[in-house]
């Protein structure tokens, strides 16, 4: 059979809904291979499209040109196929409104996560994103995503970090350039973004986000919070956020709640899933109840029952179905699409060059210069682990040191060893927000940072830094 057929089925009454089962309907129609078929419905769920192909229309789906990916003037990039051949595009930025957009990437282990993020990432540095990634797989969901050393370096995303202590640097980093736009904007009277008018459209990505937000994780209600925020507060100033998880269930990324109004606004691309993430989906609202999405099944190709006698049987691996996915906010979402087949066809021993080829040279789009002195070190040295996290948190960083550890000392484990001498009260060690209160407290004129970082450093306590006392100061306006 070489020929396509297109069935269009209608509920027989008004108020009904289509549903259907897709091996059932396979089997009745005779076809071995479910991934032949393809059924859409509309959101009412009383109409559905349903479409026979001689083959998987989504066995190869090919980049033939790098270009392709950069994100076209509507704010949209190219990231695969769907069944039918139309382009599968995600918006990042809508131009007409002057807003970034929330991105969630959600899929089971298998389902081709890593490299879908690591097309979606080629293609905001090659449409001049700033992009602030936290792989919190050891780094090993997408290495070919090396971060800058420093300004001006090479790289494929302007900050990477590896651990939750980096990943909450990232996200207050990204929480602070959020509130500088505010406050420019609102003094050149801008209500919202123009991209790179001066300042670039940028995206915080947590890849393995369900380890940061799942039940038990050490900064589940600090992540919480800043993702929620930069989601509600972010669109206007060009601040988009995206996570990408394993997560079979919303409690395991934050709760529903934290997860709601992303859904429902943002750009959400499902791979496979598991059956009970699909009916929290449902229940919770964040799917049209009339939606069905056919299953994603982990193999393709022809599944049959092999006699013990067929002295014809062929041991062949079936073909896997990495990559497949429903964009469920876009244009047609219950449209099998699938990703670009992207990377070299066997593991290389080091980062995969065609991947590579798929960032381009050179180094990426970074944060704008005006926010640097607000967000300190930990971006401008790109740090990562406890010392970035030292270094956007300095209140918590100095009261451990007092303290002997503290919070900490905690979370890696480690405790004091007891005391043979009765221990003593202990007076309150200074943070920096009482230095810097204590400033702010005996000057009447309004000073500047620089004038109050000068007056800290001149009161006798642990010298600290202009990023440092930045931070605090905007948390003392709060």
């Amino acid at each position: 059979m070489s020929k396509i057929y297109e069935l269009t089925v209608e509920a027989a009454e008004p108020g009904d809904i289509i549903t259907h089962h897709p091996m059932r309907l396979a089997a009745a129609l005779r076809i071995k291979d479910v991934n032949r078929l393809a059924i859409e419905t509309n959101v009412m769920g009383d109409k559905a499209l349903v479409t026979i192909y001689p083959h998987d229309p989504l066995a190869r789906v090919i980049l033939s040109d790098p270009h392709m990916l950069v994100m076209d003037d509507r704010g949209r990039i190219w990231i695969g196929r769907h069944h039918n051949g139309r382009p599968a595009l995600l918006r990042l930025y809508d131009p007409q409104t002057g807003s970034a957009q929330r991105l969630l990437l959600f899929g089971t282990t298998g389902a081709g996560k890593s490299t879908a993020g690591q097309s979606i990432l080629a293609s905001m540095k090659r449409s001049g994103i700033a992009v602030l990634y936290a792989d919190l797989k050891a780094g090993q969901s997408a290495p070919e995503a090396y971060g800058q050393t420093g300004h001006g370096s090479d790289g494929n995303v302007a900050w990477r970090v590896t651990t939750q202590e980096g990943t909450m640097a990232q996200l207050r980093t990204t929480w602070l350039t959020m509130m500088d736009r505010q406050e420019r904007y609102s003094r050149m009277g801008r209500s919202k973004f123009l991209k790179d008018r001066p300042d670039p459209l940028i995206y915080q990505i947590v890849d393995e986000a369900n380890r940061l937000l799942e039940k038990g994780a050490p900064y589940r209600a600090e992540a919480t919070f800043y993702i929620k925020d930069i989601g509600r507060t972010g669109r206007s100033l060009g601040v988009g956020i995206g996570l990408f998880a394993q997560a079979g269930h919303l409690e395991e990324m934050g709760g529903s709640d934290t997860l709601r109004a992303m859904l429902k606004e943002g750009e959400v691309v499902l791979l496979r899933w598991t059956s009970s993430m699909m009916k929290q989906l449902v229940t919770d609202g964040l799917l049209p109840a009339g939606m069905v999405l056919a299953p994603i099944p982990k193999y393709a190709g022809e599944v049959d029952l092999i006699s013990q006698f067929d002295e014809a049987y062929e041991d062949d691996d079936l073909p896997g179905t990495q990559g497949t996915a429903y964009n469920v906010n876009g244009r047609y979402p219950s449209s099998k699409m699938r990703f670009w087949n992207i990377g070299s066809e066997m593991p290389t021993d080091g980062l995969d060059p065609m991947i590579l080829d798929l960032y381009g040279p050179g180094a990426p789009p970074e944060i704008e210069e005006a926010a640097w002195d607000l967000i300190g070190d930990a971006y401008c040295q790109r740090l990562d682990g406890p010392e970035a996290y030292r270094a956007v948190f300095p209140e918590e960083d100095e009261e451990e040191e007092a303290s002997g550890g503290g919070r900490s000392g905690a979370r890696s484990g480690g405790t004091k060893p007891a005391s043979p001498v009765p221990a003593q009260p202990q007076p309150r060690s200074r943070t920096l927000r009482d230095r810097v209160q204590a400033v702010l407290d005996a000057h009447d004129d309004p000073l500047d940072a620089r004038e109050v970082l000068d007056l800290v450093n001149a009161d006798g306590g642990r010298e600290v830094k202009l990023g440092s006392v930045r931070n605090t100061l905007t948390t003392l306006k709060q």
